[in-house]
């Protein structure tokens, strides 16, 4: 069977997250426990308690860390390798270290400055994000490039959802806008930052100069956000991930351009993204999160 492995982003967070791994899997254990010591930040406390889960420089690790410690069991239960390899904003990081860009801590720490740099570049500026339902991608664009105003076309998730990133007053201000093109709702995120659009400039040079010392020359191919096509060296690695901050996640592009090669999509660490796949595609999306869903997904492809 040809599997796509694919991981979320930020948003998928919880208390809780990874727990039942970490209790029934050594390898899983052996993540956590690693990733605490190297980084010195207590995962516990972040991913089990919820403690800082929604600072950026902590939630991107604990993501990260929580899709490994699921794929990890996976693999300890099921013998099986991806085809292709994909993630979502944050996600895309999970599937490098997948694909050997470079190790799971190198990639901890390299997140960790990325929500750093985020929020630093967005700080004091009133950034944010909306969600607009049930309206065609080229209306929004040409309503955001028409308007003269900081609101920029940031998440393609599936048809009749795309996410907007800018100034939360001028999102507020075009809300009404939307509204009357036809979406069905325009609402602000609970969100400080304003991903993959230009607000993003300095913190998409930082993470290129964090990035150079870590990345491995060559690796397997990765689908990148950026372009929605694969890439599987150094060079441009560089290149698109410095990009993945400041322009959209072509997520659902993505999805269907590997779509005819593989039998099926896992997600690991969450469920959001196979939400998002049932409307984008008629292959199945199974999901790896907790024991339950491990079970399920085991189950459904041992037949």
């Amino acid at each position: 069977m040809n599997l796509a492995f694919i991981f979320p982003g930020q948003g998928c967070q919880k208390a809780g997250m990874a727990k039942e791994f970490y209790d029934n899997f050594k390898g899983a254990k052996e993540l956590l426990d690693s990733a605490s010591d190297e980084l010195k930040m207590d995962f516990k406390k972040i991913m089990f308690e919820g403690e800082n889960l929604d600072i950026s420089e902590f939630t991107q690790p604990a993501i990260l860390l929580a899709s490994h410690m699921a794929l990890s069991a996976f693999k300890e239960s099921f013998s099986a390798e991806a085809k292709a390899l994909l993630g979502h904003s944050l996600g895309e990081f999970s599937a490098l270290v997948s694909a050997g860009a470079f190790s799971i801590n190198e990639a901890l720490k390299i997140v960790n400055k990325r929500g750093q740099f985020m929020a630093s570049d967005c700080e004091g500026k009133g950034a944010g994000m909306m969600v607009i339902l049930g309206l065609d991608d080229e209306k929004i664009e040409q309503i955001c490039a028409s308007s003269g105003l900081s609101a920029y076309p940031a998440n393609y998730n599936c048809d009749g959802q795309l996410v907007i990133a800018g100034l939360k007053d001028d999102l507020s201000a075009l809300e009404s806008r939307f509204k009357e093109a036809g979406a069905k709702r325009a609402m602000l995120l609970n969100m400080s930052v304003a991903s993959h659009c230009p607000l993003l400039q300095n913190a998409s040079a930082k993470l290129r100069a964090e990035l150079e010392s870590v990345l491995k020359p060559s690796f397997a191919p990765v689908i990148s956000n950026a372009t929605a096509s694969p890439y599987d060296s150094k060079e441009k690695a560089l290149e698109l991930l410095q990009k993945q901050l400041t322009s959209p996640v072509l997520y659902k592009q993505s999805i269907k351009a590997c779509e005819s090669e593989i039998d099926a999509f896992i997600e690991f660490g969450s469920s959001v993204l196979s939400g998002l796949n049932k409307k984008i595609s008629a292959k199945s999306t199974y999901s790896v999160f907790d024991m339950a869903s491990l079970e399920a997904t085991l189950s459904a492809l041992k037949g």
